[in-house]
């Protein structure tokens, strides 16, 4: 199966990044045709500082291959080497109505939480469905929070079918693939996100790491009472880092009582150092090979253009649209 998944580079990718994402991608490289791209046009909604953004861009990078992806399975490339997804974006809009968009969930819930709007921001579900699109993936695998996003993207595919295709299906809707991890908390409770401030960054040093996940928030319960581990935060992101053995053994622990919440932080502090510990050291290795990150990115832009052209030379037949020859 072909398998297309983006990772936004507007911040330091979390915990939340790894269990939500990047966990299956590398875990799908294995079996399928994998592109994974590094989604620096949507960062635009809210990195407006060049240095930065060209900072950014390359840390997504150097975690990608920190925590393992093979570049010879997987095609990693950046959004911007790929000029075909904005050029499909603008027709895309051309046959998608408002009314869809002002129904994306994520916009709604981005302002909530006090981002400026921005036409960017609210025809963010349009540059992600080209995106998508573009490669002729099978499966998108996403958070079900992001499920919204891949029916809307088949959403378009259809409008433009139906207007432009002539009874042919030249865009094909790809299918949602979800992981275990629906929604990770950050240390606040809510979803993690590099915009909310919450989050527990992959590779930050283990000091800072282990105070993080000291810091989040639980309830008063006194040590000696039982616990609901379906209502603790710290419990809900062990369950998605250890053995379930070992989870059966921590869900007794909090029904029995007489174990702190200080406890199980402890161990998720251990647990996050065993599996991010080794990448740390391999993310230093890679950092300091510039001209191999960059080539990386610049194989996996071919391979995906090798789709991505012919594909959006049919579009433009199919719209009309004439180029230079």
């Amino acid at each position: 199966m072909r398998v297309l998944s983006g990772i936004q580079s507007s911040g330091k990718l979390h915990l939340g990044n790894y269990l939500g994402a990047l966990k299956q991608h590398i875990e799908l490289q294995q079996d399928n045709e994998c592109f994974y791209f590094i989604a620096n046009y949507h960062a635009l909604t809210t990195i407006h500082d060049p240095d930065l953004a060209r900072s950014l861009t390359r840390d997504v990078a150097l975690d990608y291959l920190a925590l393992g992806l093979d570049p010879t399975k997987a095609a990693l490339y950046r959004q911007t080497d790929l000029p075909e997804v904005c050029e499909l974006q603008w027709i895309l809009s051309c046959v998608t109505g408002k009314g869809l968009l002002e129904r994306a969930v994520s916009y709604k819930d981005k302002l909530s939480k006090g981002l400026t709007s921005s036409m960017g921001l609210f025809c963010y579900p349009v540059l992600q469905a080209a995106d998508i699109l573009i490669v002729e993936s099978d499966w998108v695998p996403v958070g079900k929070d992001q499920v919204q996003h891949i029916e809307m993207t088949a959403d378009m595919a259809g409008y433009f079918n139906g207007t432009f295709g002539n009874g042919e299906e030249i865009l094909r809707a790809p299918e949602a693939r979800l992981n275990q991890a629906f929604t990770v908390p950050g240390i606040d409770g809510h979803k993690m996100s590099k915009s909310y401030g919450n989050a527990i960054d992959l590779f930050d040093t283990p000091k800072n790491s282990k105070k993080r996940i000291m810091s989040i928030l639980t309830d008063s319960t006194p040590v000696e009472d039982p616990k609901d581990p379906a209502t603790c935060n710290v419990f809900a992101i062990l369950s998605l880092m250890v053995e379930p053995d070992e989870l059966a053994e921590w869900e007794q622990r909090y029904r029995a009582g007489g174990m702190g919440y200080g406890d199980v932080k402890k161990r998720l502090a251990e647990r996050f150092e065993e599996t991010f510990g080794p990448a740390r050291e391999k993310r230093a290795e890679l950092e300091k090979d510039e001209a191999y990150v960059e080539g990386v990115l610049v194989e996996g832009a071919k391979r995906a253009r090798a789709t991505a052209e012919p594909l959006m030379a049919k579009i433009r037949e199919a719209c009309g649209l004439q180029t230079a020859k």
